[in-house]
């Protein structure tokens, strides 16, 4: 066995999992540990021998903790070149002495953050400075000293210096590691400051992700993918079924939203991220029944969710239907007693699913925008001679939140309480309204219909007023405006102009 490799060490930590086994470890083997406030603490109650920051650097922490460890006799001790005789000569010349191991991780700044209604005082008093510091002076001099950022590497630590194994690559590892952890935090420091500010986009983007899943492939079996969030913890939980793919994950992000739209119990079943049938109802279990009529065919092989919890009376109605993946806030025990017979079936409880910014590759880049939201506008124009009676314009509430969700060109046909037909991702609109009366389960007479962008001309709500739709809304916004509005008023349909396009591609 070699020596071991550390003769000193400096541990100041927020984070307390494991380092009183770490200490004890180092202590035992002769190490001398230097610490700062509430870890010296912690180290001296749990019997260990430690030296305060203080008694180091001759000069007590001050600010209230700010200043502590932002003194020559740690930096001078983390960053000298063992190998430059100079660097020798200076720190002896100073009295000071070499630094081995940097045990720090960071103030907890993200979690704070996250937080509702934390103000900026608090959030600047959690961006820690001597931390980074410390850790970043080790990282660039790695060769002689070991930086150790998270208590996840305490374990590896004490196996490899027990058998005097801390090799190269391990530390040039570590290294790697802690830049990337400094790194992480700046941004997410950034990110949080800038939403505090009235600036709307920024001038550089930078993404922090953690990779959450390998999948076994992309989109088809050809193509590498993996699924990556911001958070170290994946924004759902999956309890049961088959490993997650990369167009499960597309397809519980699109149900989910549909879902999370409206506030009454509601269920979407969806398929290649467009709903195929989604409907609001007074429980769980009638809303999924009402939304697997809207297109019964299509819903085989899809996914499924759910804004309630789902229970056992809607386990029950599903019954022998092919379902990929269900995704709900969460399962009653019942539920899970019914839906764990199948297998494979994916079952996902939200946690963070919603996000707001959205970020796609396009042209060599990357595009950003805000996510859309597809609640109704409170202020609506009614366009045309006849007004919508209160029952189309509840019906015309839910087509719109509806329409937002599915691909351009987009058609729906709704009555108050779910979809009748749906016209998804056509070139034009006109076939999307056909497309649309296609799909109808059931007769469309008396039904209403959301466009998610205008109507370019009257051809598409002449197709539609010529199957029974008789109330129509739209963002208006067409050149040719008053030309659809005139054919309106002739076919006696009610419209209605929100100012707001949902166009989704």
């Amino acid at each position: 066995m070699t020596d071991f490799p550390f003769r000193r060490a400096v541990i100041s930590v927020y984070d307390k999992t494991g380092v009183e086994r770490l200490a004890h470890f180092l202590a035992d083997r002769g190490v001398e540990i230097i610490s700062t406030g509430g870890t010296y603490s912690t180290l001296e109650e749990a019997g260990i021998s430690v030296r305060s920051i203080t008694d180091l650097t001759g000069f007590p922490e001050i600010l209230g903790g700010r200043v502590k460890t932002l003194n020559p006799s740690v930096f001078g001790g983390i960053l000298s070149d063992r190998s430059n005789e100079k660097h020798r000569d200076e720190m002896a010349d100073n009295d000071l002495v070499e630094i081995d191991l940097v045990v720090v991780n960071l103030y907890p700044f993200e979690e704070t953050v996250a937080r509702e209604g934390v103000t900026l005082r608090e959030a600047i008093e959690q961006i820690d400075v001597g931390g980074p510091s410390m850790l970043r002076a080790a990282a660039k001099n790695h060769e002689h000293v070991l930086p150790v950022c998270d208590p996840s590497m305490y374990d590896e630590l004490i196996r490899l210096a027990e058998t005097g194994e801390i090799s190269s690559e391990y530390r040039l590892e570590a290294a790697r590691r802690v830049f990337q952890t400094t790194a992480g935090y700046d941004r997410a420091i950034a990110a949080w400051l800038g939403k505090q500010g009235t600036s709307e986009t920024s001038e550089r983007l930078t993404l922090d992700l953690t990779l959450q899943q390998t999948l076994r492939y992309g989109e088809n079996p050809h193509q590498k993918a993996g699924f990556y969030s911001e958070s170290a913890t994946p924004p759902f939980e999956q309890l049961q079924g088959k490993e997650l793919s990369y167009n499960n994950l597309l397809d519980l992000d699109a149900a989910w939203r549909v879902a999370s739209s409206y506030d009454e119990p509601c269920v979407s079943i969806i398929k290649h991220t467009n709903p195929c049938g989604t409907a609001i109802a007074g429980s769980i279990a009638d809303a999924f029944t009402r939304a697997l009529e809207g297109d019964p065919v299509s819903a085989f092989g899809g996914i499924l969710a759910a804004n309630r919890q789902l229970d056992g009376e809607t386990a029950e109605r599903i019954g022998k239907l092919f379902l990929e993946v269900i995704v709900a806030p969460s399962f009653s025990a019942e539920a899970l007693e019914i839906l764990g017979k199948k297998t494979n079936l994916r079952l996902v409880v939200a946690r963070g699913l919603g996000i707001e910014t959205e970020v796609r590759s396009a042209a060599g880049g990357f595009l950003i925008q805000d996510r859309d939201t597809a609640s109704a506008p409170d202020q609506w124009e009614v366009v045309t001679k006849r007004k919508p009676t209160e029952e189309e314009e509840h019906a015309m509430r839910f087509a719109w939140t509806l329409c937002a969700h599915v691909k351009s060109n987009a058609i729906v046909l709704t009555d108050e309480k779910g979809s009748v037909g749906i016209g998804a991702g056509q070139m034009s609109r006109v076939d999307a309204a056909r497309l649309a009366l296609e799909k109808a389960v059931s007769s469309p007479e008396g039904k209403v219909a959301a466009s998610d962008a205008f109507f370019p001309f009257p051809d598409g709500i002449e197709v539609l007023a010529d199957a029974g739709i008789r109330a129509i809304v739209q963002p208006g916004g067409s050149i040719r405006d008053e030309d659809v509005i005139k054919r309106a008023d002739e076919l006696d349909l009610a419209m209605i102009f929100t100012g707001r396009r949902h166009f989704r591609h």
